[in-house]
């Protein structure tokens, strides 16, 4: 441990022991992101996690969140980190703060800017000097803004995430110790901790020498702690995240996890003397398009718009069986530990109602009156049209000799609807991406609405771009001569909507 790093850190360690201003401390910690909850329920959140037993609660702070376009950092709304750090402190509290730059969560790109990681050359989460510049403008933004809620500033934030998982992407030492040092020069006093999987192949790559190494898992804690202290045997057992519950991705059966086995797994941490954050305490809503997705080497995973996790605090805030079990163990714990505050009723719910669908525009026509369109030779990415989400309109007028022929895209991502001469068919995806079409001698209009269906946020295909990577064939023949409408779904408004909805016939055809 670094002595001169934390002289005046709140958090400190030795001899296998964490102390909160000297005193032997457990950080009861759990994950709510204030990026996937309303700002005006984030008091009454984070009063749920205090009634629960925690001390503490972590966040991650996605980059692509605060800063869209490149130059245009926000904190204000949603985005006010300030405020959720206050209210946090107000509830009696500790924040830890985990900065990445990458902080997987299921978010779309792992929190990385599609405006960055679609930089031809960029070299994701490495000690690429583009990718280490750009990261240090990020952090010259934000880690100041840290640094002031620090504990040692009379802020709530006591700890704060070297990267996250690294081990479980890359081993670029380099790296890891740039983002520590990067960390330590824009003002972070407080603890300084990595966090990955409990095993020797993850611990090696992903942590730095003279800081916390924390682990990551959802069952075996005895074991988990047996390898950390084998490893930092003057270190305390800290698991970053203990996975209370999972999320889903779509098409998959909701993923629930008991609140026995829940409790049990918790409690094996803290028998084993250990220190625990719950992955989700609160999980929350991925709003918007800011879902992520996985790749199981087959094929896309996109996650749900739900990010409950089941958590032992639902989605819509209520208390759940699993919330009272760990709630129960933690209240075992006794000592110093004070009393814990009585558990909040349920918020209510809004009553049920339905939605009746209105046909309002023909599709095609209304999506093409939308944006200019951008003419190229070959299709472009979303990146190469400086569009993070939503959908891209490909059109282009191929001649297909007469008989039937096999279109093929090549590089889809994510899935595509195919329309010839105003009419559907067929859906493509990664894995269909091809179909056959009857041709007359004549040229026909193909249009292809692509959809991203959420950025990768884990493994070796992070940063994959969206849209038609490669290009559109007809037979072995190559289809030139593409226009495209950009329809960023995420940056409309009612004035965009209603101009789509106003400039097509009213009769909801394509």
């Amino acid at each position: 441990m670094d002595t001169a790093h934390y002289a005046k850190a709140v958090l400190t360690f030795s001899d296998g022991t964490l102390r909160r201003d000297g005193r032997p401390h457990r950080v009861l910690a759990g994950s709510l992101h204030y990026f996937r909850v309303h700002p005006e329920q984030w008091a009454d959140r984070l009063l749920r996690l205090a009634a629960l037993g925690l001390n503490t609660v972590d966040t991650y702070v996605p980059w692509n969140f605060h800063e869209r376009s490149a130059g245009d950092v926000r904190f204000d709304g949603w985005r006010d980190l300030t405020r959720f750090a206050r209210l946090a402190q107000q509830t009696g509290l500790d924040v830890i703060v985990r900065p990445g730059p990458y902080i997987c969560a299921e978010w779309d790109n792992g929190g990385l800017p599609a405006w960055l990681t679609g930089t031809p050359g960029m070299r994701l989460r490495t000690s690429h000097g583009p990718f280490l510049d750009a990261v240090g403008r990020w952090f010259d933004e934000l880690i100041p803004r840290v640094a002031e809620l620090q504990a040692g500033r009379g802020g709530p934030v006591v700890a704060v995430q070297i990267e996250n998982e690294y081990g479980s992407y890359g081993d670029d030492q380099a790296y890891v110790r740039w983002v520590r040092d990067a960390l330590v020069e824009r003002g972070v006093t407080e603890l300084l901790y990595t966090a990955d999987g409990p095993t020797p192949l993850m611990q090696d790559g992903g942590t730095v020498p003279g800081e916390l190494a924390a682990a990551t898992f959802g069952s075996r804690p005895a074991e988990a702690a047996a390898l950390l202290r084998s490893r930092r045997p003057d270190e305390p057992f800290f698991c970053a995240e203990f996975w209370s519950g999972w999320f889903d991705h779509w098409g998959e059966r909701h993923h629930v996890r008991s609140a026995a086995s829940a409790a049990e797994g918790v409690g094996g941490i803290l028998d084993a003397g250990g220190s625990v954050s719950l992955y989700m305490a609160h999980g929350g809503t991925n709003f918007g398009l800011w879902a992520g997705a996985n790749h199981d080497g087959a094929s896309l995973q996109p996650t749900v718009t739900s990010y409950d996790s089941d958590a032992p605090v639902a989605e819509h805030g209520a208390l759940t069986p699993k919330f009272f079990a760990l709630r129960e163990r933690l209240a075992a714990l006794g000592g110093d530990v004070p009393p814990l505050p009585p558990a909040p009723a349920d918020p209510p719910l809004l009553a049920p109602r339905s939605l009746e669908v209105t046909r309002r525009a023909a599709l095609l026509p209304a999506l093409r009156s939308t944006t200019e369109p951008v003419r190229a030779p070959l299709p472009l990415s979303f990146e190469e049209l400086a569009q993070a989400s939503g959908l891209v309109l490909y059109t282009a007028e191929p001649l297909l000799p007469p008989g039937r022929h096999e279109l093929t895209v090549t590089g889809l991502h994510d899935r595509a609807q195919v329309f010839v001469d105003g009419a559907p068919v067929g859906v493509l995806d990664r894995e269909t991406s091809s179909f056959t079409v009857p041709g007359g001698g004549v040229r026909v209009r193909l249009e292809l609405l692509v959809e991203n269906q959420g950025r990768i946020n884990y493994g070796p295909l992070l940063g994959q771009g969206k849209g038609i990577l490669g290009g559109v064939r007809v037979d072995r023949r190559l289809v030139h001569g593409w226009t495209m409408h950009r329809l960023p779904l995420d940056e409309w408004g009612p004035r965009e909507t209603a101009g789509a909805a106003s400039a097509a016939p009213p009769d909801g055809r394509a």
